[in-house]
């Protein structure tokens, strides 16, 4: 029987999204992650692996999130959360760190979106009826980055996140590589979007009833960890 998507704590649909998307670096990748939930992918990266993580506001080597009272408050992240240093690692000012997003240098970023549509178009700026400062450097980080993740809560109060079609102001057109919820994985291809992982948590049916895209699913369909 599947459990309401309410049975799972906000701490336990960030950990499960975050474990997911940092199976997908390999060795000696160069990562940049998004504010918000996307930071917390730094601390899940399996053992052996080593990734590079640059944080837009100017960090290249973010460690592991910092906790406690005994932590350096002069090392945070885009999104203002204490980070680690790690050993090699350089700061710099933000102009270095958008020429390193936009030229190419990035082999994947992991970001939020509010809505993901089934050719892999973005929008993850304008929420209808709010003040917004501004896509920030999404728009940069997206068109920039060898793969794009999209790390994001499956819906939010009740809304359909990963639709047909984008009704919202794009981010990018057509960039996304990957879609990662608490439910389930997408792969973005030429043929549209294939579900190859399943939280065991929900069926099929139930991702079909929470998405309004169009999805395949994979022969080779695997369990989510949880």
């Amino acid at each position: 029987m599947a459990v309401a998507v309410q049975e799972l704590s906000k701490e336990k649909i960030r950990e499960i999204i975050a474990k997911r998307a940092a199976q997908e670096f390999k060795d000696g990748d160069v990562v940049t992650l998004g504010i918000g939930l996307p930071t917390a992918v730094a601390d899940y990266v399996p053992e052996g692996i080593n990734v590079t993580f640059q944080s837009e506001n100017g960090l290249l080597g973010v460690g592991k999130s910092q906790k406690g009272d005994n932590i350096d408050k002069s090392i945070i992240n885009a999104g203002g959360g204490f980070v680690e240093a790690k050993i090699g690692s350089s700061f710099y000012d933000s102009q270095m760190a958008f020429t390193m997003m936009r030229g190419g240098h990035i082999d994947a970023t992991v970001l939020g979106a509010l809505q993901v549509d089934e050719e892999g178009s973005l929008a993850s700026w304008l929420i209808p009826g709010k003040f917004v400062p501004g896509m920030g450097g999404s728009m940069d980080l997206v068109v920039g980055a060898k793969k794009v993740i999209v790390a994001m809560e499956h819906t939010s109060k009740g809304q359909i996140k990963i639709v047909k079609k984008c009704n919202l102001p794009l981010t990018a057109y057509r960039e996304v590589n990957l879609i990662i919820t608490e439910r389930c994985v997408f792969h973005v291809t030429e043929n549209g979007l294939v579900m190859t992982d399943i939280n065991p948590m929900f069926t099929i049916d139930d991702i079909k009833a929470s998405v309004t895209a169009d999805f395949t699913v994979s022969s080779d369909l695997c369990h989510m960890e949880i």
